[in-house]
């Protein structure tokens, strides 16, 4: 599976692709989109036009994007909202499905710790696609983006297995009890 994940912001948007079979990911390409502080119609066109030419080079399946989160201050809010729109309208144009997810969620799947700073996650996307050279902030934060949703849609396809088999091997009308561990 081929996803490209996108770190959304009107002044810097994050991007990563890589490809994902079975536990084994590889990184295709990754890099900024720098918008700059002008209007914001313009930086908004420039994103939009910059990741349709990234799903065009390099095809991916789907998009994962970094869902919205509540800030201290309402107006990045706006912006952040504002560049995941296009990013979702230029996937959408090219007919790719999405999937969104938290930071917390995108930080705890590739480092373990959902509270993982910056750091932490660079170094944890640098180990999961073997690379050795420094990424941007926004770059490392995408491609986290893009292995949650693979290490995610790995884990999900596995449980629905899983319970595909169990619900055949049950007679109907049979009552299963589950325990809840924890």
């Amino acid at each position: 599976m081929r996803v490209l994940g996108v770190d959304p912001g009107t002044v810097v948007t994050g991007w990563g692709v890589i490809d994902a079979d079975g536990g084994i990911f590889r990184h295709i390409a990754s890099g900024t989109i720098r918008a700059g502080r002008g209007e914001v119609a313009s930086r908004l066109a420039l994103i939009y036009t910059a990741l349709g030419e990234v799903m065009r080079e390099h095809a991916p399946e789907i998009l994962s994007l970094e869902r919205n989160f509540l800030a201290r201050n309402v107006q990045s809010a706006f912006r952040l909202g504002e560049a995941r729109g296009v990013a979702m309208a230029a996937a959408a144009a090219r007919a790719l499905a999405f999937s969104e997810y938290t930071p917390a969620t995108i930080k705890k799947t590739v480092s373990g710790h959902g509270g993982a700073d910056k750091e932490q996650v660079q170094v944890a996307v640098l180990r999961l696609l073997g690379l050795t050279r420094r990424l941007a902030t926004d770059e490392a934060d995408a491609l986290a983006a893009a292995a949650c949703h693979a290490l995610r849609a790995g884990f999900d396809a596995r449980v629905g297995t899983a319970m595909s088999r169990r619900s055949r091997a049950v007679r109907p009308g049979t009552v299963i009890r589950a325990r809840v561990l924890g």
